[in-house]
């Protein structure tokens, strides 16, 4: 409501505001989520913030040893030689470097646990709700996607049509026009990341198993992927993702790997 704020701010300019913004026909609103969709979202974000935590905790740890002189790969076989490290003690480190060592190591332990009991709780919530369970049955589409794309999305019917929740999601070409030259650039990156980061993820999937898999978006996958660039590939399957998972919120019904054709009509 910022743009429609005249003046400072106060109780009677903000209800002006509200007023205002309601009344313009182009306005976009948010759908209203139910309490159920409320207490699934913060469960994701909760899973989220623990995620980011993990991620932390072993940057942390490798930063640790490394101003020490002692370098460690990335990814779990480098959090691994850690524990050989600290049980053998080979590296010549205080003692305190140790303890905090020990300590990281400890939190590290405790994070992945939390994060496998989400992950436990938000498959079993995912398989008893019904929107999840159609959603699940788009090719690439996991457990954690289709919970929050319940959670999230909702009925998607607030969005005019697929290509306005692709939008949203902000999987569209940003557009640079001006005196009729129409110039199209990079995604958009607008709206939820969470979704759009998952979405790719759920496309790369795709892009895995063009080849193995028989549905009508892993053959256009594999088709696309032999004249385009991988990062240019994934962006198109996560948007025509997101068409399908509108269609499906949207319309009801199930995802079909081989839709029928529609027949056209021809004159005479």
């Amino acid at each position: 409501m910022r743009p429609f704020v005249t003046g400072n701010k106060n109780d009677f300019l903000d209800a002006q505001a509200i007023c205002e913004a309601a009344s313009r026909p182009t306005m976009r609103y948010v759908a209203v989520k139910s309490p159920e969709q409320q207490a699934l979202s913060a469960l994701h974000r909760l899973r989220e913030a623990r995620l980011r935590e993990r991620v932390q905790t072993a940057n942390q740890i490798h930063a640790l040893l490394l101003a020490f002189g002692v370098a460690l790969p990335q990814g779990a076989r480098g959090l691994s030689q850690a524990r050989v490290l600290l049980a053998e003690r080979q590296a010549e480190l205080p003692p305190v470097a140790w303890q905090v060592l020990a300590a990281q190591l400890q939190h590290h332990d405790r994070l992945q646990q939390t994060i496998a009991e989400l992950d436990r709780e938000l498959a079993a919530m995912a398989r008893q709700d019904d929107v999840a369970c159609r959603l699940m049955t788009v090719p690439g589409i996991g457990v954690i996607t289709a919970s929050q794309l319940a959670a999230d999305a909702g009925n998607a019917k607030g969005y005019g049509s697929a290509r306005h929740f692709a939008a949203a999601l902000g999987l569209v070409p940003r557009q640079h026009t001006t005196g009729g030259r129409q110039k199209l650039l990079g995604i958009s990156k607008r709206g939820d990341k969470q979704l759009r980061r998952l979405l790719v993820q759920c496309a790369h999937v795709v892009m895995q198993h063009a080849t193995q898999w028989d549905s009508a978006i892993a053959q256009w996958t594999a088709a696309l992927m032999q004249r385009r660039h991988g990062n240019v590939v994934a962006c198109a399957v996560a948007n025509k993702l997101a068409r399908v998972l509108w269609a499906i919120l949207a319309q009801g019904g199930e995802y079909q790997p081989h839709p029928p054709q529609l027949k056209v009509k021809t004159a005479g």
